[in-house]
């Protein structure tokens, strides 16, 4: 299998990161693809190949919101999700992040660039992992290789925090 690819959208080559990461930033799921691979499908590949989760959660607790900018597309994920488990929307939902107006950031008295809500945490993850120096360029040739110098890094991040709190 090929483990790299071109992105259109960045005009990048490489393998892309996907990242589904908790209300602290710690990951929750990681997956790396090829970059010409698309945000959708590689979501869809992570939540399908971690989908004994979603089968082995009870539905009488709160869905899992997976909150999701503007680059997705919710309903097409949610119909190729129930493809491979007809019961995933009963345990999860999409949200996509706010992403404020032109009139709203007038109304602030902004304009350019001004931070979405919530998605400053992924943004924050993202930061975490590209201070471990292996992950700030992709050097590696196998999907899985790449994906696990993610998990390493969030490893070493997470037993740093927790040695620090003891």
């Amino acid at each position: 299998m090929e483990s790299k690819g071109y992105c259109f959208y960045k005009a990048t080559n490489g393998i892309k990161r996907h990242l589904a990461i908790d209300t602290l930033g710690f990951p929750f799921l990681t997956h790396c693809t090829p970059a010409n691979v698309s945000d959708d499908a590689g979501l869809i590949e992570m939540l399908t190949l971690n989908i004994n989760y979603f089968k082995l959660k009870p539905v009488n607790i709160p869905k899992i919101t997976i909150l999701l900018d503007h680059g997705y597309h919710p309903e097409h994920l949610t119909q190729e999700l129930e493809q491979v488990y007809p019961q995933i929307m009963t345990k999860i939902k999409f949200q996509l992040s706010t992403k404020p107006s032109k009139q709203e950031k007038a109304a602030q008295g902004k304009s350019g660039f001004v931070p979405a809500i919530a998605r400053w945490v992924i943004e924050r993850s993202n930061a975490w992992m590209e201070r471990c120096k292996i992950l700030v360029k992709n050097f590696e040739r196998t999907l899985s290789n790449a994906t696990a110098k993610i998990n390493l890094c969030f490893i070493r991040l997470m037993i740093k925090r927790l040695s620090v709190s003891s």
